[in-house]
């Protein structure tokens, strides 16, 4: 059994570029009690299929078939490795990358540094990216909403007509979640906040209007006037107003945006977004941790 807290890039590197070896790496984190689940029907009564001595058709390494179903299936099966012809270790070296790349990691950088081609390195990103959705569960507590704009090109005054906007919202010390929306509109705000907020939070804001209705039916509002220059507040009950974990927050996104990619389109700015609040809410893991705690890559 593997221990998360140990692992690191060199580790990798040099204990799993074996492909058998990578393999029940990767086994050993989508099923951690040891034991393989079916894929396409969950059932746990799992046999091993192996060649017959002397038969021409080799059974691939790792091939299980299900008692139940009677269906074959391999680790990667039902997850973003399905169908893919890249070697599993360098899929585990570019997920230790990505979810440790604090500022993110371009599919140039993956290129360069597992040495396959451009094109392998932007399908593995993609495809790993597509896995940090959303996991359906609300967030509570003490909730900070905020919104930016991300993009633009040209000069000052068409800059601000091609950015698109991104909503945040994370848990204080916990969970992020992002939504890019077409327009900072009441609506939308209230939509993302429906989404991703229990109603039992309290949710802190900035000043900007359209916050106000959409947050009536929420436990608490807490609003910090920016345009009077307030960045935070100290409650009489104890807790702090503030949105400046929402700015930290939009701090990295932009550096990842403009320092690692450079331009990102509307298309694929959501899953962007959604990798960094993957490493924001488990930034108190080690890189080994949070790479095996990647749980939509393993459903």
């Amino acid at each position: 059994m593997f221990d998360a807290e140990e692992l690191s890039l060199i580790t990798l590197a040099q204990e799993y570029s074996d492909e058998t070896k990578a393999r029940k790496l990767f086994e050993s984190m989508r099923w951690p009690g040891g034991k393989p689940i079916c894929p396409h029907c969950k059932h746990d009564e799992i046999y091993t299929i192996k060649s017959k001595p002397g038969t021409k058709n080799k059974a691939r390494p790792g091939l299980y078939c299900c008692s139940a179903c009677r269906k074959t299936f391999t680790a990667t099966v039902g997850t973003v490795m399905e169908d893919s012809h890249l070697p599993i270790s360098k899929w585990l070296m570019a997920m230790f990358l990505i979810s440790s790349s604090k500022k993110g990691m371009s599919a140039h950088q993956v290129h360069r540094m597992l040495k396959i081609t451009y094109k392998a390195a932007w399908f593995m990103c993609h495809r790993i990216r597509f896995a940090f959705g959303d996991d359906g569960v609300k967030l509570k507590g003490v909730v900070e909403a905020d919104e930016t704009f991300v993009g633009g090109r040209g000069d000052n005054r068409t800059k601000f007509l091609r950015q698109t906007p991104v909503v945040v919202l994370l848990e204080r010390g916990g969970r992020a979640k992002t939504r890019v929306v077409a327009n900072v509109s009441q609506r939308n705000l209230g939509l993302a906040l429906a989404e991703c907020v229990d109603k039992s939070a309290i949710v802190n804001t900035d000043d900007h209007t359209a916050y106000k209705p959409a947050l009536r039916a929420y436990k608490r509002h807490d609003v910090v006037n920016h345009s009077a220059d307030e960045y935070h507040r100290h409650n009489p009950d104890g807790t702090i107003s503030t949105t400046n974990s929402a700015e930290s927050f939009f701090s990295l996104l932009k550096k990842g945006v403009y320092g690692s990619w450079h331009h990102v389109s509307r298309e694929h700015l959501p899953k962007y977004a959604n990798e960094f609040a993957f490493r924001w809410g488990t930034n108190k893991l080690t890189d080994g941790a949070r790479m095996a705690t990647m749980p939509p890559l393993w459903d």
